[in-house]
């Protein structure tokens, strides 16, 4: 259930630092180093996001991107270059690229980044206002969630704090932005309210609460949903 981001990218180094940031930060990381093997392997549209290279041997970046869009995949595309001109930047994205980032760059920038596009897709949704990871449905409609067939009881408050997760898939969110969105706060009170609630609601949806799959910690940062 986590999100799956593809790097494709010819610098071994570049691609292993990125391949492990990003792991760090919840993501399943698939790679590639030449353009023809990230075409296939995007293609596939197993991935939630891609992270391309512009300069790759075999294949250049935007000619992937430019087949990819062809081909119908429309998996959010961020795109890496060494340049620095603006017409590189206006080919990427007129040719279907979703965000642009020049090298070098630091790597909380990309992740940043690639949160957004992550808020950005659509939800994993039936068409009938519901959502579902693993064996939970949330039906946001009647504010009911299940596992199978069984309910799971949440109070107002958990189920708000949910749908804020599942609203916010794949962004590390802060305990003062939840204090914020969640509950209205405009100043951060001395508590431990959203760690509180947080393992509460672990409880009822995570198959093992210890070790939970779904809402995880971010160290020194927050809490991120991977459903």
């Amino acid at each position: 259930m986590m999100p799956r981001v593809l790097i494709v990218e010819d610098e071994a180094g570049l691609r292993m630092t990125l391949g492990d940031r990003l792991s760090s930060e919840g993501y399943s990381v698939d790679t590639a180093s030449d353009g023809e093997a990230g075409l296939e392997r995007a293609s596939a549209g197993a991935h939630d996001v891609i992270v391309l290279d512009v300069m790759l041997p075999k294949m250049n970046g935007f000619d992937v991107c430019r087949e990819l869009r062809k081909r119908g995949v429309d998996t959010p595309v961020l795109m890496l270059t060494a340049r620095g001109q603006v017409v590189d930047k206006v080919v990427g994205l007129k040719l279907g690229a979703d965000d642009y980032l020049t090298k070098p760059f630091e790597a909380i920038e990309l992740v940043a980044r690639l949160e957004v596009l992550m808020r950005r897709r659509p939800t994993k949704s039936d068409g009938a206002g519901t959502y579902r990871f693993g064996d939970v449905t949330v039906d946001f409609r009647s504010a009911a969630v299940r596992r199978g067939t069984d309910p799971i009881e949440l109070s107002a408050l958990e189920f708000k704090l949910l749908r804020h997760f599942i609203a916010h898939r794949g962004e590390t969110l802060s305990r003062d932005a939840l204090l914020a969105d969640v509950w209205g706060y405009d100043e951060t009170p001395m508590t431990r309210t959203v760690d509180v609630h947080v393992a509460g609601l672990r409880q009822k949806i995570e198959a093992n609460p210890k070790s939970p799959e779904f809402i995880v910690t971010v160290h020194g940062l927050g809490y991120k949903f991977l459903g």
